[in-house]
């Protein structure tokens, strides 16, 4: 007689614990970064010149990260909240931003970042913004990595392993140089091996199905579901009903476990 597909098998348990232990690993991590850089912040004083600076304001911030990009060589690392933001979630990550002066010269400024390696992480803080859907559409259409995390990121940019960048609250942000960036590299590193495709292209699935699943594991009502990706709550749910079916389980959770074991996410 097959087993009830309701009831976790030790696998399953052991998976879920395994998942749980790593998620605590990642946050001692980030824990231990931020006390670090707290230690270097009460010590500013005695701070070796142009390891550490500060910059204040909302604006003064979304000017040096736009510098950032456009200064960029070889890579980009990103860890966006939507919870920790200089800007609206359109303005930040979605649609590309406005070229500094220097470049507006140029026939086709963007042109200046066109080998230069992207990779994104957002959280569910992020997902439920406005507009984050078509935000990460965005990035997948520029040929950028993006992946999602299911715990509460820091906001920080690592530009070609040279400068990092830590929001430590909406009006401040922490410019790093070596050798701390490392340590920021390596917490973005922890997250990213432990993180999940934002959206696959291989496979049977429909790109829309692939968004709910994801938006489904991220924790979002059927509404938030419905809200980024232009439907109904009805649309969604019919969805989600038909893959569940396609999947042959009778629960969201037993359809998320599904979608993790069979790479549909």
């Amino acid at each position: 007689m097959p087993s009830d597909p309701s009831v976790p098998t030790p696998a399953l348990s052991s998976l879920s614990d395994l998942l749980t232990r790593l998620q605590e690993d990642l946050r001692r991590a980030e824990s231990t970064v931020s006390d670090l850089l707290e230690a270097r912040d009460r010590q500013r004083g005695t701070a070796a010149p142009g390891l550490v600076s500060y910059v204040d304001g909302r604006e003064a911030q979304g000017r040096l990260l736009l510098e950032l990009e456009y200064g960029a060589r070889t890579s980009i690392l990103v860890c966006q909240s939507g919870a920790n933001t200089v800007a609206p979630v359109p303005t930040t990550i979605g649609a590309p931003a406005p070229a500094p002066p220097e470049y507006l010269g140029a026939e086709n400024p963007r042109s200046v970042l066109a080998d230069v390696a992207y990779r994104v992480l957002v959280d569910r803080d992020f997902l439920v913004e406005p507009a984050a859907v078509q935000a990460l559409d965005g990035r997948l259409a520029e040929g950028h990595a993006v992946r999602v995390v299911d715990h509460a990121l820091t906001k920080l940019a690592v530009v070609d392993g040279k400068v990092a960048v830590v929001q430590v609250s909406p009006e401040r942000s922490m410019v790093l140089r070596p050798p701390l960036v490392a340590l920021v590299t390596e917490l973005f590193e922890a997250h990213w091996l432990r993180s999940r495709p934002y959206l696959r292209e291989e496979g049977d699935l429909d790109p829309n199905d692939h968004r709910i699943l994801q938006l489904m594991l991220s924790g979002l009502t059927d509404s938030a579901m419905a809200n980024q990706l232009g439907t109904s709550p009805r649309t969604v749910q019919r969805r989600i009903r038909a893959l569940m079916d396609a999947a042959a389980v009778t629960s969201r959770v037993q359809l998320g476990w599904y979608a993790i074991r069979n790479n549909w996410v």
